[in-house]
């Protein structure tokens, strides 16, 4: 694969960007994106952050965007991320970038912004409190989320006498989620089926197993796996006429039924403020993983109504974004 495969920075000019930021000495940060590419909304949520640290694309520091569509990719990403030189790198949703980052370098500092799993769990960093290493950033732990999801789909439709979750078993916090709502069920008295997919044929076998089994609901985990065939998986939930929550907005947008989620651009909005400290001198040893004060519940009523479902007026009123 040669470079202009997987880099592509932020329009024609951003070549010319990244030769002035070599030339001049302007700092450059690598973001790193297991999902591709960021949506332009991550990327102003991103560079908000950097302008409260004093930082702004373009004139004083420059985002060069890494993007990698499949696992294989990061080893060859990696290094390119260290021909470049650069002074941060920023890890968007994925475990496995960020420990392919931290195995290239254990002085470059990288910050991340990472939903599925709980970092310290995972090895990623020693503490929330106390990182230590090269790595710290925002973790939506979904242990904290799952729970609530769960909830919501089951006020949704409190009839289901069995639920399933959707994990891909290449997401390195796959185990721990499953865990964590297999925990939230037997909690809630729920009967809850674990079924796996990492492709897109995967997918659509699970669904078929779903249907074979009589699954009445369906929980989703976060993966950007499953957020790149988003418009798959609402595609599919639509045919099995299966009620689907999701890990966050866009997958309602594509057509899926609900989410909750973290408040995706406060949570990158943090990730470029703390991308800002490491490049004035701070050291992620020392700055806490934060984890989300905000989330947003966003309800697609078009889809309930294609699905026969009556949402609850309560949860109407409790939505942060209601799609008609």
């Amino acid at each position: 694969m040669k470079r202009r495969a997987f880099i592509t920075l932020l329009g024609g000019a951003a070549v010319a960007w990244l030769s002035t930021a070599r030339a001049q000495k302007i700092p450059l940060i690598a973001w790193l994106d297991g999902g591709g590419q960021p949506r332009p909304d991550s990327l102003v949520a991103f560079r908000s952050g950097l302008n409260n640290r004093g930082y702004v694309d373009g004139r004083n520091v420059v985002i060069g965007i890494h993007g990698v569509e499949q696992p294989e990719q990061l080893s060859e990403a990696i290094t390119e991320l260290m021909r470049e030189s650069a002074a941060a790198i920023f890890v968007n949703a994925s475990w496995k970038a960020v420990n392919a980052a931290k195995a290239a370098t254990s002085t470059l500092p990288i910050v991340f912004a990472d939903g599925s799993g709980d970092p310290v769990k995972l090895g990623i960093v020693a503490s929330l409190a106390r990182p230590g290493g090269n790595v710290t950033g925002v973790s939506m732990n979904t242990g904290t989320l799952v729970p609530k999801r769960l909830d919501l789909l089951r006020k949704v439709v409190p009839q289901a006498a069995m639920i399933a979750f959707l994990t891909n078993p290449n997401n390195l916090g796959s185990e721990l989620d499953t865990m964590d709502v297999q925990a939230a069920a037997r909690a809630m008295g729920q009967d809850l089926m674990v079924v796996r997919a990492s492709t897109k044929e995967e997918l659509d076998e699970a669904f078929e197993t779903m249907a074979q089994r009589r699954a009445e609901a369906l929980l989703v985990d976060t993966d950007v796996f499953f957020n790149r065939r988003r418009d798959q998986l609402a595609a599919l939930a639509a045919r099995y006429r299966l009620p689907v929550c999701y890990s966050s907005r866009p997958y309602v947008v594509a057509g899926g039924l609900m989410s909750y989620s973290d408040d995706r651009v406060e949570t990158l909005r943090q990730a470029g403020i703390y991308t800002g400290r490491v490049l004035s001198g701070d050291k992620p040893a020392d700055l806490p993983v934060l984890l989300p004060t905000k989330f947003q519940f966003v309800i697609n009523l078009k889809t309930a109504k294609a699905l026969g479902l009556q949402i609850p007026d309560k949860l109407i009123g409790l939505a942060d974004e209601v799609i008609e």
